[in-house]
């Protein structure tokens, strides 16, 4: 880890933060001193039971149960509790459709869909296909599974007929949920027509359709229409108590080279630490106008919105499309437009607005945002600078953090108005997680020493299996490291407490016995005033083991060279040593991105040392990136 991120001054929470946090200083160092179980157990006496629970933790890694015997309903202490007149959701669509959503209405609608999805057969245990972008109807149709206790699973609305087919014959889904289409960047985008494709051949599956985009769109035999099925039920199904280990929904994480995995999580115990993370990670109030970007098929959705936001009551903007669209002004015009006070987004999102220069930024009246939190991959030094300085005027706290599906939540990040943060770090484990940083030899590694990340106990919102796989969830998150949670991220703690996650293990190379992670070497590149983007990968070396190779896409107008790749390669070894000198620095006009817009290195990889791409290509957002990148690699090659 470069130097000078480890030494950069911690930035303390701003006082307008510090004045509304949930509770004291002293509270929040006795809270991060407690034992897991002790605390998740206090967490517990925060949210609505019909049965409250009087034990934390039974049980260890791999087999064990949080709140055991308690019962309540997810549904409940998202909707249900809140004032009705409060206003949950405004949606606007990237055409300007809008809509405004009262907790009272949600909750109604939720509790006549429920009855609805009962009427088609669907019971406790069973399961709920939910393919849908950013709409109402997605809140409506995953809280009816919760109140009744059905197993919900988001398919992302950006997925191939073939990723679609392979969640559906997985989870075995008595109903799928969709929306004929969804609009993005201009273009509409068909589900339906997806899903058609997927489901053939599939027998057995109940069809329901939000027509959203096109209100005559035609129906197939037996599919029924979401509102019209909607208007018609008038029976409110009643929320059904859940033990608290029961499942609430399965959620899948794409496989390098096999399918991807159905994760489990528990529907009360996802709440316990979703509620807890947003409290913490957000410091999320009733009155907050409050945006989270991320999309519902990706669980940053249903941690900070869907289910942890809706649980602290407060505003939510939905936005359906993509939020530079069709300008990169959009996501300031929503901010002013709706006085947001909050957002949750990803290190990309900035990285785009960054980009786009300040032009789009003027001339709008942004006082109301306090605090932007971000999550998904490591946040360059650089633009952590301009999001906190030219974004926010100097005024928000940013608050970049940690976490990945299998875990629940964002488990390291600052306590926001309470603790501190370091730009480019991930703030520290919040209370009820115990994180240790390890060597190769299962040692803990020292502070600042890069090693391998692990989680030594449970907590209520880990994932407990794979769908129908249980041996394959041990074999993948618990044989690695005895004893914990293998991450399989490479990451640091440093003096402070403040934990650097560099990437996955990995793209932690060792060159010539020394172990460099990538993401210094990417952010001494983005320092560089003609680098918009960077990603390292590592590339097999007879001498040194592995080299560096460094992936660039220019900002603007900036024309690519033999004398600006040197310069480049300059900036790699000013910031982090000579050690980490590219062997070369390949000048590409993209790169392969996630539907999600991170930057897929393993791709970068396989095209650099194999020459093809190998592995699940389910997320990949443009395929035409990776002709053009293996293009550019050959170009160098003599």
């Amino acid at each position: 880890m470069e130097k000078s991120l480890l030494e950069h001054p911690l930035v303390p929470p701003t006082e307008a933060l510090t004045a509304t946090a949930p509770v004291s200083l002293e509270e929040a160092a006795r809270l991060r001193a407690l034992d897991p179980s002790t605390y998740w157990l206090e967490i517990a006496r925060e949210l609505t039971w019909t049965t409250p629970p009087t034990t934390g933790l039974n049980g260890i890694l791999g087999d064990f149960r949080y709140y055991p015997g308690a019962t309540g309903n997810v549904s409940v202490n998202c909707l249900d509790r809140h004032p009705p007149e409060r206003v949950a959701l405004r949606y606007e669509r990237e055409d300007g459709l809008q809509e405004t959503w009262t907790y009272g209405r949600l909750t109604e609608a939720t509790a006549r869909f429920a009855a609805a999805l009962e009427d088609l057969g669907v019971s406790k245990g069973d399961r709920v296909a939910i393919y849908l972008g950013n709409v109402p109807e997605a809140f409506i149709a995953i809280h009816a599974c919760y109140r009744i206790g059905a197993i919900y699973s988001v398919i992302f609305a950006g997925f191939s007929a073939t990723a679609v087919r392979d969640r559906l014959v997985d989870a075995q889904p008595k109903v799928v949920v969709c929306t004929d289409a969804t609009l993005r960047r201009g273009k509409v985008v068909p589900l339906k027509a997806t899903l058609d494709e997927a489901m053939a051949g599939l027998d057995g599956l109940q069809v329901v359709v939000a027509r959203r985009v096109d209100r005559e769109f035609p129906l197939q035999p037996g599919e029924q229409d979401f509102h019209a099925l909607l208007d018609r039920t008038t029976r409110h199904a009643a929320p059904v108590p859940l033990e608290a280990n029961e499942p609430g929904f399965i959620i899948y994480t794409s496989g390098t080279t096999s399918k991807p995995k159905g994760l489990v999580h528990a529907g009360l115990g996802f709440l316990a630490g979703a509620y807890a993370n947003v409290k913490w990670a957000l410091n999320l109030r009733p009155e907050d106008v409050y945006w989270c970007t991320a999309d519902v098929g990706w669980l940053t959705f249903p941690i900070f919105a869907l289910v942890g936001g809706l649980a602290h009551g407060a505003t939510h903007v939905i936005y359906e499309g993509g939020i530079d669209t069709p300008t990169p002004a959009r996501p300031y015009d929503l901010m002013e437009q709706y006085g947001v006070t909050k957002v949750f987004t990803a290190p990309t999102a900035l990285r785009m607005l960054r980009r786009a220069g300040d032009g789009p930024l003027a001339g709008h009246d942004l006082s109301h945002l306090q605090l932007i939190a971000l999550v998904g991959e490591p946040l360059d030094p650089e633009t952590w600078h301009w999001t906190q300085g030219q974004l926010g005027a100097g005024r928000i706290f940013l608050n970049n953090t940690y976490g990945q599906t299998e875990t629940g939540t964002a488990w390291s990040s600052s306590m926001v108005g309470l603790t501190a943060t370091r730009p480019g770090s991930c703030g520290h484990p919040l209370p009820g997680y115990r994180a240790r940083v390890v060597r190769d030899d299962g040692s803990e590694a020292a502070p600042g020493e890069l090693g391998a990340l692990s989680l030594t106990e449970p907590f209520p919102c880990l994932a407990r299996t794979v769908w129908g796989d249980h041996d394959r969830y041990v074999q993948t998150y618990l044989s690695d490291i005895p004893g914990a949670y293998a991450a399989s991220d490479a990451a640091l703690l440093d003096a402070d407490g403040q934990l650097w996650v560099t990437g996955r293990l990995d793209d932690v190379m060792n060159v010539a016995g020394h172990r460099i992670g990538t993401m210094e070497m990417e952010a001494a590149l983005i320092t560089h005033p003609a680098v918009s983007e960077a990603a390292v990968v590592a590339q097999p070396d007879a001498v040194k083991g592995t080299v560096p190779v460094a992936f660039v896409v220019l900002r603007g107008d900036t024309q690519p060279g033999a004398s600006l790749e040197v310069e480049l390669a300059e900036a790699i070894v000013r910031g982090v040593g000579a050690i980490a000198r590219p062997a070369r620095v390949i000048v590409t006009p993209t790169v392969p991105r996630t539907r999600s817009g991170k930057i897929m290195r393993r791709l970068l990889r396989d095209l650099l040392v194999i020459g093809d791409v190998q592995g699940d290509l389910t997320s990949l957002e443009n395929p035409d990136a990776i002709e053009v990148v293996r293009a550019r690699i050959a170009e160098g090659v003599a």
